[in-house]
């Protein structure tokens, strides 16, 4: 919104355009469809997809280009002219929101509830995801508007105009894409997919390959049925809806808030990075306690009592919304509030799919986490022209202040209220049974072996460990006849400090018992 209103219309608007200001109060409400359709579209593509790496993973490797270029393409301006502007910036948001992010943002939701099946790894998964996705939109609160006041507005790029120049923004994003580059690949890397490796049966013999349980996969209908009708998945999808879009429209004005209520001492930038620093903090803390929390007392009340807290913290914030140190007390409960809803809802979304999976013999992740993701991307652009509407409808002061503070407090209010019917964890532990015992049929039905998971990966790290043995050996062996030395002394010295090693850690674990 900011590079829009303040740097590529910035000219029409000061002029008095107003057939830019309806354009940029409807176009990105009017792409949400469009982003709903491109993430639904990138769930039946994942779904149906079979390989060696997983169903969701190798579109984490795609994105590694595809969101790269597409994030770069929104700051280019090949030519010069409103019309073409709108053209321009219409198809480069929607190959971003609409193509290029959905692809990763689906396969990087779908991880979560394809690694493990187990509760507390899942939860504590999910809480170090969400606090990657929430970490860095907090840390971009309290730093972006400096990076932006030293790229954007420094004449080291400018373009000769008072307004904030594109050169700037576009080196920024450039610099945005080889960070998403690099970053994509590292994750395609060092993940796995274990319960997509579940529908893969290891026969018994060492020369017989892995042999796949194979089926059609459910059509979209009988997977959009089978989720509907689960009440846990469409009430945990409806809070996550008011979460979402409710945390969006206070993102998306931010920086209005911040300009139409002076307070003293705080220039905007300012203002804005001390809320975002307020916000920021309370979250990385609660990292520490919200999964052990939802480990022993379960989601659903830890994430009630959030919701509660947060509901609070924004009446503090709304009632003395011109007082800056109550507003960001108000803040800082607000995201405090919101830490058990953000860490736990990609768990509690897993938690579903499992449920659903256990009484209708197929998995939705591909449907069901698009549904996520499209609520997830399409919440920016309609929180992008719900504020600017507010701003319109109510003035500026009033509508920042309904936009930043107000609606994300009824959000929470109405939220704590529908995760009271958020009961599925009850049902999980006979789930996972229902699920092995079906696995187990399948399987022998196929003429083949089924090994419980648990064995199985149990067998696949010991060979991995015995295949890192013999190249260690391998390499000292190589090592030693390189420099002379005696093989068997260097690989006792190993063994010795090996030995040492696992006595100190089992010492450890003694007195840690006592």
């Amino acid at each position: 919104m900011s590079y829009f209103r303040n740097t590529l219309f910035a000219e029409e608007i000061a002029a008095g355009n107003t057939g830019v200001e309806t354009f940029l109060t409807i176009f990105p409400m009017l792409s949400a469809i469009l982003i709903v359709a491109g993430n639904i579209l990138a769930g039946q593509i994942i779904e149906r997809t079979k390989s060696r790496a997983g169903k969701a993973r190798p579109y984490i490797l795609l994105s590694a280009v595809t969101v790269a270029v597409a994030s770069i393409l929104m700051f280019i301006q090949p030519v010069e002219g409103t019309t073409f502007k709108m053209v321009w910036i219409t198809i480069s948001y929607n190959l971003f929101y609409a193509v290029a992010f959905p692809l990763y943002n689906t396969a990087n939701s779908a991880l979560v509830p394809v690694s493990t099946r187990n509760g507390k790894q899942r939860g504590l998964l999910a809480s170090l995801v969400n606090m990657a996705v929430l970490g860095g939109a907090g840390a971009g609160s309290i730093i972006f508007p400096q990076i932006i006041g030293a790229f954007a507005q420094s004449d080291a790029f400018g373009n000769g105009t008072e307004f904030p120049n594109t050169n700037g923004y576009l080196v920024l994003f450039i610099i945005i894409g080889v960070v998403t580059f690099i970053g994509c690949l590292a994750q395609y890397y060092f993940t796995r997919e274990r319960v997509t490796e579940e529908s893969l049966v290891l026969s018994a013999t060492e020369d017989a390959p892995a042999e796949e349980v194979k089926g059609k996969g459910p059509s979209i209908g009988k997977q959009a049925k089978a989720l509907f009708s689960d009440r846990f998945f469409v009430i945990t999808i409806i809070f996550y809806l008011l979460y979402q879009l409710a945390g969006s429209i206070k993102n998306a004005s931010m920086e209005t808030f911040t300009k139409t209520i002076m307070f003293e001492g705080f220039n905007s930038a300012t203002a804005m990075s001390v809320l975002g620093i307020v916000g920021a903090v309370p979250m990385a803390l609660a990292i520490f306690f919200v999964s052990p929390l939802c480990n022993k007392f379960g989601k659903r009340p830890v994430v009630f009592a959030g919701m509660v807290i947060g509901a609070a913290g924004g009446v503090l914030a709304g009632i003395f919304y011109d007082e800056f140190i109550l507003v960001a007390v108000g803040v800082a409960l607000k995201c405090l509030g919101s830490a058990p809803a953000g860490y736990m809802i990609l768990a509690m979304i897993a938690d579903c799919l499992d449920h659903m999976e256990a009484k209708n013999g197929f998995r939705c992740d591909g449907f069901g986490m698009s549904l996520y993701s499209s609520i997830l991307i399409a919440a920016v652009p309609l929180a992008t022209g719900i504020v600017s509407g507010m701003t319109s409808a109510f003035g500026a002061e009033s509508g920042a202040v309904i936009s930043y503070i107000w609606i994300e407090t009824g959000a929470y209010a109405l939220g704590a209220i529908v995760i009271l019917f958020f009961g599925v964890e009850k049902f999980l532990p006979e789930d996972r049974k229902a699920i092995l015992a079906r696995q187990k049929a399948e399987a022998e039905a196929a003429g083949v072996e089924w090994i419980e998971p648990e064995e199985r990966l149990r067998r696949e790290e010991a060979e991995a460990d015995r295949l890192a043995e013999e190249a260690r050996m391998a390499e000292l062996r190589a090592r030693c006849e390189k420099k002379g030395l005696s093989f068997e002394e260097e690989e006792a010295k190993y063994q010795q400090k090996l030995a040492a090693k696992k006595a100190k850690q089992e010492a450890a674990q003694q007195k840690k018992k006592k």
